[in-house]
């Protein structure tokens, strides 16, 4: 493994990341972050997303470790090899399930191949978007390793999630050992570090 830091590349989902979301707090907190931006947040088409997402990734100067929200998820597994092998790992939060249709349509039919690099999925029980046993089928056909977290809905700041450290913890393990958040990024970790008299 290379001794470069890797670049972060955050990719939202349908309608972005807004305030408060851990992805937002990420761009804003972490050193060698990138934000992948789409021209149609709304509508969104698949060739775009996955366009906006490969040139930020083949512009990087060294290897990526993708953080993607939802459909930033479906946005990542499309991309073609070129983009992919420049992955070194991907933690990929609260699929999507495109093939409910809808307005993520355009991205189903979704891959089910192993993808060329290390990836962790975290899904939720009962997220609404997307079947645990959905988010459990991609995992196997991806070669994912899977976390399954209980009640935590869809992953984002509607269901309590803003700075997440296990998520920071999560991404750290693919990042590499070398790599240290900076404190500001983390202050909900510090209470489980301190001991009481």
């Amino acid at each position: 493994m290379s001794c470069i830091s890797p670049t972060i590349i955050i990719v939202p989902g349908w309608r972005d990341s807004g305030p408060g979301h851990w992805q937002s707090l990420w761009a804003e907190q972490l050193r060698g972050v990138v934000r992948v931006q789409q021209d149609d947040w709304i509508t969104p088409s698949r060739q775009a997303w996955v366009d906006s997402l490969a040139r930020q990734i083949l512009q990087a100067d060294a290897p990526v470790v993708i953080a993607a929200h939802s459909l930033g998820c479906m946005a990542t597994v499309h991309l073609p090899l070129q983009a992919a092998q420049r992955i070194q790992g991907a933690l990929l939060v609260a699929p999507a399930d495109p093939e409910r249709r809808g307005v993520l349509a355009d991205f189903a039919p979704v891959p089910y191949q192993a993808l060329p690099y290390r990836s962790i999925i975290v899904a939720s029980n009962n997220d609404p978007y997307c079947p645990v046993r959905t988010a459990g089928a991609y995992a196997r056909a991806w070669g994912s390793e899977f976390v399954r977290l209980q009640n935590a809905g869809h992953i984002n700041i509607e269901s309590g999630f803003g700075a997440w450290p296990l998520g920071l913890a999560l991404l750290q393990s693919l990042v590499g050992e070398g790599w240290v958040a900076p404190v500001a990024a983390v202050p909900h970790i510090q209470p489980a570090l301190e001991t009481t008299p």
